[in-house]
């Protein structure tokens, strides 16, 4: 004991030391605690944490310690714990919160509570600390549930929505302490942003009920008090709710519009400038949700609301938050009315183009001008390329990082607005949409080539992509063509040199775990361009269709070097969609190029990598659709490979479920479109055994689709026998309603409810159907009846 108090009492020692200002004695102390044994460092944090006598300072410190140790060596340290010990720890964590009566480090102890039960969730939402979990819901640490609600997504919603939302929204009523219900609100946005439509909608009564109540009470306290931070969380948790519930909530919009405006209109001073942006984020994100028909109404007079403040867009500072939202909003808006948008153009391209083209009034500047002005003039620069520097005076900015995040959020917002842009101005006419493109493809396709922060050359990247869909085929001509196909070019090589760079440093005596982190950084980053990359040539793809094979030629040789078998999985899987698209929209002209991508598609389909087994499927079932009667012979060859990767046995979990799926789908459509390739009477019965899909929503759609042709035609193996498959097509079709697989607008809904009201009309064949349903399975049948 004497030993066990001597050595604590060492520790205090040590907690003292790191929180030195004397250098080397907080290095020293930083050694000696790392060379501390993990199950050793726990017990000593936990006993310095308990100890209510201790320096308050040495009891933080702990807490802080503690959380970190958990965060950052929890797979290193804690399993290897034996099983007592980890039941130990978790006691006491509870014991502690309960005995504590300072409310700040009872926050820390409830932090490092959280930190532990975070890590003891795994990918599938699983929780092996449900005790430790339901004390949290119970003493409501919101930020805990509100970052478990984002990491575990959407499982972490899918197990715990009842106790989640029941216990945020009590918080939230919580008038006592306006900071635990601004964080509860958070919670709240981090909870409904991830969660699936189908699990929020039972609660969706209940939630606007709480929302509007506490809205009004706060605009209440707002112009009584001036109080205003749980209105901005509230505000953005409405939004975050009807984003999630779309065209279910249009029976509460009535409620909450009215006195959204009045925010609008009336938030003017410049203490109000968040809560005006995130009220205007809102609106725009309700009119998405409900839709045109119900949110014109208001559109006129959020409109006008959105004019008024675009007209003072010049004379805004720099930091006024208002700016990124309205260039949003201007995006959603356009989306919603569509081409009644057009007449608002005028006003809203200039300042847009101006974010989006990065000349803002600030300066734009050469090396040599930005060399001469001094750290004292006040401004920081953001290097763009080509001999160029973007310049924003920071004065009255707290940190360079705060200027800096104002110019990228202002781009990002204007490249995603700019292909809605395009959709609006194509009401005013072929030449005003041709002089606007013509504006944006040559800047766009410049940006591409110079601009360097991956986080804005993605998005632009992006745009691009979803500029062309819009504008289709014959809007870049030749010249646009041979420098685009020069920068993709360049972008390829530039991937596979950065992966050689980071091998090299991986052999360097200085790697070490942190050095790997950070070149994963940089891998992830590369990939993400190469995603954009394929975005890129699908656009082009489903635009030109074959005539653009020529051109890309070019680029064919650095695209079949992805899908060699000594790649990394994202390389093969990006180079498979490419080819994927090659077949979809080039075909039957693809098969020239059958010698590159054929037999590694045909062999991924069996890959490690359920993202490359996705990519081949996809593939293999384009080519059964589109691909001419030289592919046949691979149809026939690709189907037991399908079927194999389908009754693996974990072909359903998570991780797997997607791949599965497109393999599903990829049966059907060679079934379908290649008929004569397979026996699909011997095929048939067990296709329908693996449906429905709900994970690939685009591929549900043409499973059920294909399902209800073998229907409509009354084909005897689906039906079966005196229609006795029917109850089993009853169980399909609901378990796809009851995971949203189908849009009710979508044609292919009508049909399966079509298909369902001809069995109602048969009196005991639909008794039958449908007592064979689970209540759960019932109700769907009728909202599809109701919806479709």
């Amino acid at each position: 004991m004497a030993a066990a108090a001597a050595e604590q009492q060492q520790f205090y020692l040590l907690l003292g030391n790191l929180l030195s200002p004397d250098n080397v004695v907080r290095k020293q102390a930083e050694e000696t605690y790392e060379n501390i044994p993990g199950q050793s460092k726990i017990t000593f944090l936990l006993q310095a944490i308990r100890n209510t006598t201790a320096a308050e300072e040495a009891r933080q410190m702990a807490a802080v310690l503690l959380r970190r140790l958990l965060s950052s060596a929890f797979d290193e340290v804690y399993p290897t714990l034996p099983s007592d010990v980890q039941t130990a720890i978790k006691s006491e964590l509870l014991m502690i919160i309960q005995m504590e009566t300072q409310s700040s480090m009872r926050k820390k102890i409830c932090d490092i509570a959280a930190e532990l039960a975070r890590n003891l969730i795994d990918e599938d939402g699983n929780n092996q600390w449900p005790e430790g979990l339901k004390f949290l819901f119970d003493s409501v640490t919101c930020n805990a549930v509100g970052q478990m609600a984002t990491d575990f997504a959407p499982g972490f919603q899918k197990k715990f929505h009842e106790k989640v939302i029941a216990a945020l929204l009590q918080t939230m009523e919580d008038q006592g302490n306006q900071r635990v219900q601004a964080h509860a609100a958070a919670a709240l946005i981090n909870f409904t942003e991830d969660c699936p439509k189908s699990l929020l909608i039972p609660y969706l009564d209940n939630l606007v009920k709480h929302l509007h109540s506490i809205m009004v009470l706060k605009l209440q306290e707002l112009i009584q008090k001036g109080t205003k931070l749980v209105l901005e969380q509230v505000v953005t948790s409405i939004a975050s709710v009807a984003d999630t519930a779309e065209e279910k909530f249009v029976p509460y919009y009535d409620l909450f519009m009215p006195s959204l405006k009045h925010i609008v209109e009336n938030a003017v001073q410049k203490e109000l400038r968040l809560l005006r942006g995130k009220t205007i984020e809102c609106i725009s994100l309700i009119g998405l949700a409900v839709g045109k028909e119900k949110f014109m109404q208001d559109a006129s007079d959020v409109m006008q609301l959105l004019l008024k403040t675009q007209t003072d867009f010049n004379d805004m500072e720099d930091d006024d938050p208002q700016i990124s939202y309205m260039i949003s909003a201007w995006a959603r808006m356009c989306k919603i009315l569509g081409k009644e948008f057009q007449q608002y153009l005028p006003v809203v391209m200039g300042p847009l183009m101006k974010t989006a083209s990065i000349k803002p009034e600030v300066a734009l500047l050469d090396t040599q001008d930005m060399e001469n002005m001094s750290d004292d003039d006040g401004w920081e620069f953001v290097n763009l390329g080509d001999q160029q520097s973007f310049g924003i005076k920071t004065a009255g900015l707290e940190e360079k990082s705060t200027a800096c995040q104002i110019c990228l959020t202002l781009i990002l917002a204007a490249a995603e607005s700019m292909p809605l842009l395009l959709e609006c101005a194509r009401v005013r006419g072929p030449e005003y949409l041709t002089q606007m493109w013509h504006f944006m493809c040559d800047a766009l396709i410049k940006a591409i080539g110079t601009e360097p922060d991956s986080d804005v050359l993605s998005e632009i990247m992006h745009s691009f992509a979803k500029c062309i869909e819009v504008m289709g085929d014959g809007c870049l001509n030749n010249e646009h063509f041979e420098e685009l196909g020069g920068i993709l070019k360049a972008k390829l090589e530039e991937h596979f040199k950065n992966q050689e760079l980071r091998q090299v440093k991986r052999q360097d005596e200085d790697y070490d775990e942190q050095v790997e982190e950070s070149l994963q950084d940089e891998d992830d980053n590369d990939v993400y361009i190469l995603t954009k990359v394929s975005d890129i040539l699908h656009s082009i793809f489903s635009s030109y269709k074959e005539k653009v094979l020529p051109w890309f030629e070019q680029l064919l040789p650095l695209i079949v070097n992805l899908i060699c078998p000594h790649r990394p999985w994202p390389d093969r899987q990006w180079g498979l969609c490419i080819f994927d698209d090659v077949i979809e929209h080039c075909s039957p002209s693809s098969f020239k190029y059958a010698e590159y991508f054929l037999r590694p598609m045909l062999q991924y389909v069996c890959d490690n990598s359920p993202e490359v087994r996705q990519a081949a499927a996809y593939g293999l079932g384009v080519m059964a659709q589109y691909g001419g009667d030289n592919y046949r012979p691979f149809c026939t060859e690709a189907l037991p490979l399908l079927v194999r990767v389908i009754q693996s046995a974990d072909s359903k979990t998570k991780e797997n479920i997607n791949a599965t799926e497109n393999c599903i789908s990829a049966v059907g459509k060679i079934m379908k479109f290649k008929p004569d390739c397979v026996n699909v009477e011997e095929v048939l019965p067990h296709w329908l055994s693996w449906l429905p899909l709900h994970e690939d929503k685009e591929e549900a759609v043409q499973t059920f689709s294909y399902l209800c042709d073998l229907i409509e035609s009354n084909h005897p193996i689906v039906l079966g026998p005196n229609n006795t498959n029917l109850p089993k097509i009853f169980s399909i079709i609901a378990e796809g309603e009851m995971h949203e697989a189908i849009k009710h607008e979508d044609p292919c809904a009508k049909r399966l409810a079509n298909v369902v009201r001809q069995v109602q009309t048969s009196g005991g064949l639909w008794t039958e159907c449908i007592a064979q349903l689970s209540p759960e399975q019932q109700a769907a049948i009728q909202e599809l009846l109701n919806s479709a």
